[in-house]
Parts: C-alpha cells; structure tokens; sequence
C-alpha cells in the first residue's frame, strides 16, 4: 500500500487512503467505487450540491444533515455514507472531489490499471473516448482507465494526462505557440 500512497497526498489522500484502506477489509472496494463515481458526476452536474459541500457559511451540523440525506436518498452503501457523514463533521467536504479522485486512483493501482484524463472543448462520443483509450493502453501497455473533462478554453483537440506526463494537441496551445514564433519573426 505505501506505493500507492506515493501519489496520493495531502487531506484528500489521507482520507481516501483511509476509505480505501476500510473499503479493503470489508471487501467492499468495487461497492464504494461505484457509490462515488455518480457522486462525483452530480457534484460536478449539480451546482446546489456543489454549494453544499463548498459553503463555507452552512454549518457542520448543516452540511451534515444534507449529505447524509443526500446519501440515503441515493441509496448509498453504509460504509460510503458514514464516510460522507465523518467528511462533513470534520468539515473537510470542500475536498471531497479530490477524496474521490484519490480513492479511484488507489483502485486503479490495486486493479493493475493506469489512469489519464483526456480534457476536450467539447464532450467526447462513446466510440471517440474507447478509440483514445485503446490507444492510450497500446503506447502504455496495460489497461488504462480513462475520465473524460470538458474545457471549451482548449478550442479544439486533446490534452492527455497519464500520471505526469501530458500530451497537449489543443488548438489552444498551437495558436500560443504561432503567436510566439511570430513574435521572435517579427
């Protein structure tokens, strides 16, 4: 476990480490995965919940309460709602994206996949992010677990991360670089 934890750091990564380390001895990894992987897509969907978790005016008890009825309401395993209950009790709900983030990079490790994120102005088909993802598994040579993040800055193309390498053919960054060299011409 304390290679995974090289990359994992900071509140959010003792956090996740502690709820995956939790999740492993109930046998329940792949359950927990599953809880937070729709939680973090309606944290990012929906901006109410995003003010729950970031308000810093809501109170403990507050936050609390809104989490952990959320939760339920999703239908939430128990060990993934005492984690949301204890997140928000300690107020560190902020970092509750990251936690998830965290989490799903230790479960990747344990799985033997790698992680990338391909970043795209606009959201990739079904049949465009396999086409990404086959590639990125054939360069690295083992499964590779692909997130998909929408920025309308890059104008066009992809940004790839694969643990600290990036990949970055975006309009964006082609234009900055016409603009540099044509500056050194002119």
């Amino acid at each position: 476990m304390s290679d995974e934890i090289s990359f994992v750091a900071g509140v959010s990564g003792r956090y996740a480490t502690a709820l995956f380390g939790l999740a492993t001895d109930k046998d329940a990894v792949d359950v927990v995965a599953d809880d937070l992987t729709p939680l973090n897509q309606a944290i990012s969907d929906n901006a109410d919940l995003r003010s729950l978790i970031r308000n810093p005016l809501l109170g403990r008890e507050d936050q609390t309460k809104g989490i952990v009825a959320i939760a339920e309401k999703a239908g939430l395993n128990d060990l993934t709602r005492n984690f949301l209950g204890l997140v928000a009790r300690n107020r560190r709900l902020f970092f509750l994206p990251q936690m998830i983030k965290d989490f799903a990079k230790l479960v990747s490790v344990a799985r033997g996949e790698m992680t990338a994120e391909v970043a795209s102005a606009a959201p990739l088909s079904d049949t465009q992010l396999k086409t990404v993802q086959s590639a990125l598994a054939d360069v690295e040579g083992q499964d590779v677990k692909l997130t998909s993040v929408v920025d309308e800055s890059l104008l066009g193309g992809l940004v790839i991360k694969v643990g600290s390498r990036m990949i970055d053919n975006s309009l964006r960054t082609k234009i900055q670089n016409l603009k540099v060299v044509m500056k050194e011409v002119g």
